[in-house]
């Protein structure tokens, strides 16, 4: 089985945070490899002004993700998925040879209770939290973590997450990147008209090569 973690997101734009940080789990979990799963659009940020065109955001997510064991997609476009829980057992069946693990920073962790379903999406597969300066605490005291907290692993165990009983979560720490998207659109908010430009044909598929 070849072992996959899925880091979803808008990548608006993909960054070095974004890559140093799916670095460390590939690391840290002992994974063959890593999915940046580019979101066509995030339910909780539906109506954003400044989101940029899918085509642009997995340019530049591709680009980042070069010479890296990491896959930038947009395969939620081609299957239609909406929302996590959908696309998580969508992509079960259609890769049933791999394993997959969940990859979400601690501020996705503060609001997961916010997610559609997110009890099963703990059910259908492991997560790996990936601390972050200043989410932290709120994460920790989130009503998922609540729930979830007697399901934590120790970081010793990472590797085996594949014999993990569901659900099952951990924590990861790593040494913080002060980068942000928000910071990138601010110091260059052309960003996306050079992404979009450069989208070649080969970029156009929206699956995992």
């Amino acid at each position: 089985m070849t072992r996959t973690g899925l880091l979803g997101g808008s990548f608006n734009p993909a960054h070095r945070g974004h890559r140093g940080v799916t670095l460390a789990a590939v690391r840290a979990l002992g994974l063959d490899e890593a999915w940046w799963l580019v979101s066509p659009g995030n339910p909780l940020k539906s109506g954003a002004k400044d989101m940029a065109p899918l085509a642009a955001r997995l340019a530049s997510a591709r680009a980042m993700a070069r010479r890296a064991p990491i896959r930038a997609t947009a395969i939620e476009a081609k299957l239609g998925t909406r929302y996590t829980i959908d696309t998580l057992r969508a992509l079960k069946r259609r890769y049933p040879k791999r394993r997959f693990i969940w990859l979400m920073g601690a501020d996705n962790l503060a609001q997961f209770h916010r997610w559609k379903a997110w009890r099963d999406i703990a059910r259908e597969m492991p997560i790996a939290v990936i601390a972050r300066p200043g989410y932290d605490a709120r994460a920790l005291a989130s009503p998922a973590m609540g729930w979830l907290r007697r399901r934590v692993r120790p970081v010793a165990q990472a590797q085996h997450w594949t014999r993990w009983s569901l659900p099952a979560l951990v924590v990861l720490r790593f040494r913080p990147d002060p980068t942000s998207a928000t910071a990138v659109r601010a110091a260059d908010p052309d960003w996306f008209r050079r992404a979009g430009s450069s989208f070649s044909m080969r970029s156009r598929n929206l699956t995992p090569e």
